[in-house]
């Protein structure tokens, strides 16, 4: 079954944009860029809120910029063929390789699990994970903590009703201090029969 992963840059004090709604401390350099770029390779389907839609919108046409370098334009190229699912109620139509949802987010993630179509479903920007983890529907937590503290913003975790037990799979350091952090939400075994 597919997994559902929820990944973004965080400040090390728990937000992914700041109070002012910056979230330039997350910029990538090389390093961290190629580490995205290679992340986004195992994504099958993007799940996007309005907001994160509308910034990444940057990415259709960025490949007709002459500055653009080989990375960016590799990014590029990975990005824009990967079909994405657009969670909005006030907008009407979608460009490239998206559509809107047809349905709720539940519904959608049920429908893309039950898909033989290979690659996670991300998640991208925190009210639509936090609608996620609310339903219990994420399965990774995915943590690029920068070593800066914002003092308040969005938070990367949303706050959740009852408690969740997270695994942890994977750490590293990547450039300029970035630490990753990999977590896979503890289920309880199916009981056997």
């Amino acid at each position: 079954m597919r997994s559902v992963t929820y990944s973004m840059g965080v400040s090390l004090d728990g937000y992914i944009v700041g109070p002012d709604g910056d979230f330039a401390w997350t910029a990538p350099d090389e390093e961290i860029f190629r580490f995205v770029t290679d992340e986004i390779r195992e994504v099958g389907v993007h799940l996007l809120g309005r907001r994160l839609y509308e910034t990444m919108l940057y990415w259709e046409t960025a490949d007709q910029d002459p500055t653009l370098d080989d990375s960016m334009r590799e990014w590029a190229a990975i990005w824009n063929p990967l079909p994405k699912v657009v969670f909005s109620t006030t907008l009407s139509t979608v460009q490239g390789n998206a559509r809107l949802a047809a349905g709720g987010l539940a519904e959608e993630i049920e429908r893309l699990r039950a898909e033989p179509d290979a690659g996670d479903i991300a998640i991208g920007g925190a009210a639509l994970a936090a609608e996620a983890a609310a339903l219990g529907l994420i399965d990774e937590y995915r943590a690029r903590v920068y070593p800066v503290l914002v003092g308040g913003g969005i938070p990367f975790f949303p706050h959740h009703e009852s408690r969740v037990d997270l695994e942890l799979v994977e750490t590293r350091t990547i450039g300029s201090g970035v630490v990753y952090l990999r977590y896979r939400v503890a289920r309880p075994a199916p009981l056997q029969q």
